[in-house]
């Protein structure tokens, strides 16, 4: 955003380590029923990168998984998790069971996760969740660096017609 006016932006480094790693896992307190401005700006910079490219011609988040913890004091963990999930494969990664844990605490103002007499730190479901997902994530994620990734037979944007409607930088340009 520096060529756009912007003092600094932060992105090209985090994008540096986003690239580097087989599991992401994207975490956001819920706002309002929905997941937080600055999650949406993380989707919308992974998608602004949606045109490059891997080592085998397919989409560059290909042969990765990704995950999402939710945090908040209101109902909404499931609702976040669809949107941010459904995103995230869109993109090119791929999403195992139990993809997303979250833990709430009562409607309301009230301690955040960390804070004491929470019981965040306590709770079972919350530990079970995200266990669940931490093992799905760390097991898909091999299991696709093992196999090399999503197979590329079907998915390799070099291998459409480079005259077809569909040789623009942004596959979703319009």
């Amino acid at each position: 955003m520096t060529e756009h006016g912007w003092d600094r932006d932060e992105w090209p480094d985090i994008f540096e380590r986003v690239l580097a790693a087989d599991i992401l896992v994207l975490t956001t307190p819920i706002w309002l029923g929905q997941h937080s401005s600055v999650c949406t700006r993380v989707i919308e910079r992974l998608y602004g990168n949606s045109s490059l490219l891997n080592d085998a011609s397919q989409y560059a988040y290909y042969g990765r998984v990704a995950g999402c913890l939710i945090t908040g004091n209101e109902d909404g963990i499931k609702h976040c998790a669809m949107s941010l999930l459904y995103s995230l494969q869109h993109l090119g990664y791929t999403i195992p069971p139990q993809a997303d844990a979250g833990w709430i605490g009562e409607t309301g103002p009230g301690p955040s996760y960390l804070d004491e007499g929470s019981g965040g730190p306590d709770n079972d479901f919350t530990n079970r969740n995200t266990t669940f997902m931490t093992w799905n994530l760390l097991h898909l994620a091999r299991m696709l660096k093992d196999s090399g990734g999503v197979p590329v037979h079907g998915n390799q944007r070099s291998e459409w017609d480079a005259g077809c409607r569909f040789d623009f930088p942004n596959p979703e340009h319009r």
